[in-house]
């Protein structure tokens, strides 16, 4: 299988919030468009600093992590942002990778918009048990 890549935006939580109560116009919500690497194997979203500086989110904490390859490291998390995947969305923060590493789109935001990765398509799309849009259990 081959590596899965889908274009995703990213928007500052807190200027929507602040332009919602008012207090900034609706062009000046920061937001951009994003090509990410979908990886199932990773947890939650990842972006760099680069991402971090042009969208204006905050950290918010640092926490302990383990890359791939074993590897430990103490990352900030930064946020709040809203994910947008073609009419879906969802609400997360996100790791912080040091300078303009590649930004990874984990299971948990996956999972939130109730995307899957079709490996024979090599994409990233709506669950296609729930086409219409995501279903939640409460149970």
């Amino acid at each position: 299988m081959g590596l899965v890549y889908a274009d995703l935006e990213l928007v500052n939580l807190a200027d929507e919030t602040l332009f919602e109560d008012g207090y900034l116009q609706k062009e000046q919500i920061r937001s951009m468009p994003v090509n990410m690497m979908a990886d199932s194997g990773a947890i939650r979203l990842t972006i760099n600093e680069a991402i971090q500086k042009r969208l204006g989110l905050r950290t918010r904490a640092a926490m302990d992590i383990s890359l791939a390859d074993g590897t430990k490291r103490k990352l900030n998390v930064a946020g709040p942002i809203r994910v947008k995947f073609k009419n879906r969305d969802c609400i997360t923060d996100a790791f912080v990778l040091p300078g303009n590493e590649e930004p990874l789109l984990g299971a948990v935001p996956m999972e939130l918009m109730d995307l899957v990765i079709i490996p024979s398509q090599q994409k990233l799309d709506f669950n296609p048990l729930h086409p219409d849009g995501p279903l939640f259990s409460l149970k």
